[in-house]
């Protein structure tokens, strides 16, 4: 997979530059655009894997929550630089979903079809519960309740209030799991005699150059994909609503998807999950509330409202990933209930 990986970004990382300047057709752009991405995100994350196995685990988790999602923020940022606020609020709907629904899902059912019965940590699932209720539905849901009664400046002001509250939280989850509470509730599978014979795919300094050089390729090609959303969308029906929350959010966490799956057919669940649910996290109250503050510096503000069928599918999602995980165990079937789920909400938001 890494080879192909490879493949993408030496031949797709040029021809979006040659394209570009060419001007050529905007849906043929769109997909190796997209391709492009996919590939260099996979960069980012074999660079922060090989610098977090390097420089120790506290560092390596500060890394993994700052690149987990870089590919799906700096696409978002060119999306509010454009104005698209609906693309932006839409792709973290489906990033939000996506995780629990289609990356939980594809793990377990891909690890339950090997394994009868696949374990991860109980507490982590239980903790991670009560994060993901506070950020989807408290977070979230609060604010369109309270917005009926308010005019647009109060609740630009409700939203960066509860922009930094989740930002704040995030930071104290993390010197939670990294620093005070580290390995208290650690899982007894998780040994570190594994973690003493991991070895880096890339030395320090090689990571942190393909680090950099993959990031400013996100960047420039994210820009460009952004050009491409109005045109995809005549040509092929599709809303915005829908081009946010299954083509941006799939594209901008492929390759982390990837990973989760791998992980659970290897039997290592706590990895699989902890993608899928710590994505989630990082999105719901890093990534989206640093894009409520980061809009203020551009013409329109981006409110953290979503629309009622956004807001319902997250809330759907995270009640039925709780239900299914707060035993700590999953099998196929669990996955396929989850799978199903996600690929009803895509049916609707097509169709809407």
């Amino acid at each position: 997979m890494n080879k192909v990986f490879s493949v993408l970004v030496f031949i797709g990382v040029p021809i979006s530059v040659i394209g570009s300047f060419l001007d050529w057709s905007a849906v043929i752009m769109f997909i190796i655009y997209c391709l492009t991405i996919v590939a260099l995100a996979s960069f980012i994350g074999r660079a922060t894997e090989s610098l977090a196995i390097v420089m120790g685990p506290r560092i390596g988790g500060l890394l993994n929550a700052t690149f987990g999602n870089a590919v799906e923020l700096i696409i978002s940022f060119f999306s509010l630089k454009a104005g698209l606020i609906s693309i932006v609020l839409a792709s973290l709907t489906g990033s939000v979903i996506g995780n629990l629904l289609l990356v939980a899902g594809l793990s377990f059912f891909v690890g339950g079809l090997k394994f009868k019965r696949q374990s991860f940590d109980v507490n982590e699932a239980r903790h991670n519960a009560g994060l993901l209720m506070f950020a989807v539905i408290v977070a979230f849901v609060i604010p369109e309740v309270f917005t009926y009664k308010m005019d647009d400046q109060a609740t630009m002001a409700l939203s960066i209030g509860i922009s930094i509250i989740l930002i704040l939280l995030y930071i104290a989850a993390l010197v939670f799991k990294l620093v005070t509470h580290r390995g208290v509730y650690q899982s007894e599978d998780n040994s570190t005699e594994t973690e003493q014979e991991e070895e880096p795919e890339w030395g320090k300094m090689k990571a942190i150059i393909v680090l950099a050089i993959a990031t400013i390729a996100v960047a420039y090609v994210s820009e460009n994909l952004v050009d491409t959303f109005d045109v995809v969308g005549d040509t092929f029906g599709w809303t915005e609503l829908f081009i946010g929350v299954i083509i941006v959010a799939i594209v901008g966490n492929a390759a982390e998807h990837a990973s989760a799956v791998m992980m659970a057919y290897k039997d290592k669940m706590d990895t699989a999950v902890e993608i899928a649910v710590g994505s989630t996290l990082q999105v719901a109250m890093f990534v989206l509330p640093v894009l409520v503050l980061v809009s203020l510096f551009f013409i329109t503000p981006m409110p953290l409202i979503f629309t009622w069928p956004e807001l319902i599918s997250m809330v759907t999602a995270v009640l039925l990933m709780i239900m299914l995980s707060i035993d700590g165990d999953s099998n196929w079937f669990d996955g396929l209930i989850l799978l199903a789920a996600y690929v009803i909400m895509g049916i609707g938001f097509y169709l809407v």
